[in-house]
């Protein structure tokens, strides 16, 4: 049995490796100029000058694709953190407000300061997205206090989201029509304009967040398991509870910043993978989830991206799409479990 099960945990990832790259290549070969493989291998190690598949690759497609496979894993993950937090299956940054919280920052930001001249770096836009994120998920942390219902938790996070929401509406009123549009593109999610600056700082930050989450491996298993058990194994629930807050804020503001609110994958992925594995183990899962996030958004950007070509897709579009579906079927599996 033992045995069996180490056999599944190989092959998932390596499942989930292969699909990884083989997106992550038909994103880079695909779009409006198609560059066979052949051509970007002989581009990238400079054995043929061609201008124009040097800017593609190099200026758009590279830095979108690596950006996708980063925010990717980064959303899946928080997802699992905040599911793994709450002990709910539908807790996730876009339900919960969180991701909402982080877009109202980040939009009176790029209003009131950007709309200025005031020069904006993509460190003060992920700290503004934390910032945004961490109000929002104190509000829900308060409601979880006065609510006994794990759904009217999840029912206080969407009304958290529709009054972050409004006020963002409200101050895209006060913005330049150059402004309005930007705002528009990036609240609706896109991967588009990616620079290799932008890659850099996410790079760092979610490389950080992901060893520090992989390193609380441990006490997340334990308590996964109850409060009581976790004690018992000398967990820090406080200390834990704090780094988990924290940790899915950072992600989700980090993924807010640079590509706007990304619905449903932070709650679907989590599930897919964790039948994939049949197993809810946090060293396998964390990983796990990392790479499913990644193949997950890397599959639907590039639908984004060519489904109505030349015309972009918003990639929330493309992801409800695959997501909701599996919203509804963990909920109908819920609802037969406890009948």
């Amino acid at each position: 049995m033992r045995e069996n099960r180490k056999y599944r945990y190989i092959a998932a990832f390596i499942l989930l490796i292969l699909c990884t790259v083989f997106f992550f290549i038909l994103n880079v070969c695909i779009g409006s100029v198609t560059i066979a493989l052949s051509d970007i291998v002989r581009t990238l190690t400079g054995r043929v000058s061609n201008e124009t598949f040097t800017r593609i690759l190099w200026d758009i497609r590279l830095p979108r694709a690596v950006a996708v496979l980063i925010l990717g894993g980064a959303l899946a993950l928080a997802g699992y953190l905040l599911q793994t937090f709450f002990g709910n299956p539908i807790a996730g940054p876009f339900v919960l407000g969180i991701s909402s919280g982080a877009k109202m920052v980040v939009a009176l930001m790029m209003v009131f300061l950007m709309g200025r001249s005031v020069r904006v770096t993509s460190a003060d836009m992920i700290l503004g997205a934390f910032i945004g994120a961490m109000v929002s998920m104190g509000f829900v942390l308060l409601m979880s206090r006065r609510v006994n219902s794990m759904s009217m938790l999840v029912v206080s996070g969407v009304m958290i989201g529709y009054i972050c929401s409004a006020i963002t509406e409200l101050v895209v009123t006060f913005a330049n029509d150059a402004d309005i549009v930007n705002l528009h593109n990036w609240s609706r999610g896109s991967f588009s304009g990616m620079t290799w600056e932008n890659v850099k700082v996410m790079s760092v930050v979610v490389a950080v967040v992901f060893i520090a989450v992989f390193l609380m491996s441990k006490p997340l298993g334990a308590y996964q398991m109850g409060d009581a058990y976790a004690r018992n194994v000398g967990v820090n629930l406080r200390l834990l509870r704090v780094c988990i807050v924290i940790f899915s804020s950072i992600l989700s503001a980090c993924i807010v910043a640079f590509a706007g609110p990304i619905s449903f994958v932070g709650i679907a992925v989590p599930h897919l993978v964790k039948k994939l594995l049949n197993s809810t183990e946090p060293i396998r899962m964390i990983p796990a989830c990392f790479l499913g996030g990644s193949v997950f958004c890397l599959f639907c950007d590039l639908l984004a991206r060519m489904m109505l070509a030349p015309t972009e897709l918003s990639i929330s579009t493309v992801t409800a799409v695959f997501g909701a579906p599996v919203v509804l079927w963990i909920i109908t599996k819920r609802k037969k479990t406890h009948v």
